[in-house]
């Protein structure tokens, strides 16, 4: 029988060589078919991945490789099988979904996660109103979510997970719904979040511009291999 899984909570981790993330032996199957003649399939079978203060790394893999699997273990919303994942307290997450509220407006999603993350108003009113800049959705801050396109719902679900400005960003094909200006400008967020000390780990099935990236690892056969 397999162990089980820990997740530890790293505290304090600043800019250097602070490990802000740390898995390792992460182990995940699924079992199919009927009760009585069930199969197990290994989806993730030992992955090891580390990510340090002040680096952008980039995860690939095909369609069903297990790469959201895996981000949503280091996160804490999928338990494992097996293996042990440690993080600094200080992270965000935007899963590949946008997981939002369809008769919520903007401002309303932000003001709503800012109390939950426990920032003071002038943290959330600093915050918000930085990210409408930077992401280029402003306008659509009294709109509610029923009535936004697709890739400005992406735009709200990266600003939730961005507005706390945590210490470790996980993001799920963050830019699969942008367009050309939102892509670059998503750059220029996450290049300045990674000079100020920030850690993101993206998950992608596809990367294109790899000279943006500090490492990246492909996601093969259940194992994390760094290029």
């Amino acid at each position: 029988m397999m162990a089980t899984p820990e997740s530890v909570n790293a505290p304090n981790l600043g800019v250097g060589d602070q490990i802000v993330l740390e898995a390792a032996g992460i182990w995940k199957e699924y079992r199919r078919g009927l009760p009585t003649r069930r199969r197990s399939f290994p989806v993730l079978k030992g992955v090891d991945l580390s990510l340090t203060s002040g680096e952008i790394v980039g995860l690939v893999g095909e369609n069903g490789a297990g790469k959201s699997t895996l981000m949503k273990i280091l996160v804490g919303a999928l338990q494992a099988d097996a293996g042990t994942v440690q993080r600094t307290d200080r992270f965000g997450y935007c899963p590949q979904v946008p997981v939002l509220y369809e008769r919520l407006r903007c401002d309303e999603h932000l003001e709503l996660f800012g109390a939950a993350y426990g920032m003071s108003r002038s943290e959330l009113s600093s915050s918000t109103e930085k990210l409408y800049e930077d992401l280029d959705f402003a306008r659509f801050a009294q709109t509610r979510v029923e009535e936004l396109s697709g890739g400005t719902r992406s735009k709200l679900n990266l600003a939730i997970a961005m507005m706390h400005d945590p210490a470790l960003l996980c993001l799920d094909e963050p830019y699969a719904g942008f367009d050309w200006d939102t892509y670059q400008r998503f750059w220029d967020l996450t290049s300045r979040r990674r000079n100020a000390g920030a850690s993101l780990l993206i998950i992608s099935h596809f990367i294109a511009d790899e000279e943006r990236f500090d490492r990246i690892y492909d996601l093969v056969d259940g194992r994390a291999v760094q290029r």
